[in-house]
């Protein structure tokens, strides 16, 4: 099974930028004003410009560009996240919580500039292995 990142946003040059920019990912195709795809991660990231105020689905909640909380964000994993965090900033992102040291790595929390929020983990010694059972 594979597995695509798919991202909303309501300025799509101004993410496609963005994601280049913080990640060192690569414009792939577009789908006309829709979409992107960028490259150069372990999954592809397709952009998709949705206008704030939509619903996904009827029932679900307008879409929102502010910083928001979801239990599902997206993670990382660099090799120096001093330089990683740096160069998200330089990008445009928020840095929420700096680069703090835990028993798998070193973990700092940023938001994009359309709301979602990542983390970049740093693994040290055998990274989650530290914490697993």
């Amino acid at each position: 099974m594979d597995v695509l990142v798919n991202l909303d946003v309501d300025d799509l040059e101004k993410a496609a930028r963005f994601y280049c920019a913080a990640f060192g990912l690569e414009l792939g195709r577009r789908f006309g004003t829709s979409g992107v795809e960028l490259l150069g991660a372990s999954a592809p990231f397709y952009l998709l410009t949705q206008k704030a105020g939509t619903r996904a689905t009827a029932a679900g909640h307008p879409r929102t560009y502010e910083r928001h909380w979801t239990p599902l964000h997206l993670d990382f994993v660099v090799e120096d996240i001093d330089v990683a965090v740096a160069k998200a900033l330089a990008a445009g992102a928020t840095l929420e919580k700096p680069a703090a040291i835990h028993a798998y790595g070193k973990l700092a929390v940023l938001a994009d500039p359309f709301g979602h929020g990542f983390c970049f983990i740093q693994f040290l010694g055998r990274g989650y292995d530290e914490i697993a059972d």
